[in-house]
């Protein structure tokens, strides 16, 4: 698997869209678009860094695809989304609020 797979794949698994990435990161969206694309390109350094950071995950992990490299903000997302998934609706439901009290706090 190559940079663009797993950058695809990170975008699909955390439901974000190139617009969104590109904005968080910095980038481009046209530029952002030719490193998911069918083409091999790779950014630069400092434009993997910033993707790499805007996902949450490590720039070693987009380029390797070494899951032990992968941040902890990744792995965390995961199991939080993993356990969020068992909950039934109205546990979601208040999970949601729970958090969108705290991250409107910051």
């Amino acid at each position: 698997m190559d940079f663009k797979t797993r950058l695809k794949e990170e975008m699909e698994y955390q439901g974000i869209q190139h617009k969104e990435l590109a904005e968080k990161a910095n980038v481009k969206p046209r530029a952002l678009l030719t490193y998911v694309a069918a083409s091999p390109s790779m950014p630069p350094a400092d434009v993997a860094v910033r993707i790499a950071k805007a996902l949450g995950v490590s720039v070693e992990y987009l380029v390797s695809g070494d899951e032990n490299s992968k941040n902890m903000t990744g792995i965390i997302h995961r199991h939080l989304l993993q356990n969020f998934d068992k909950l039934n609706p109205v546990e979601q439901k208040a999970v949601s609020a729970m958090v969108e009290t705290l991250a409107s706090q910051r």
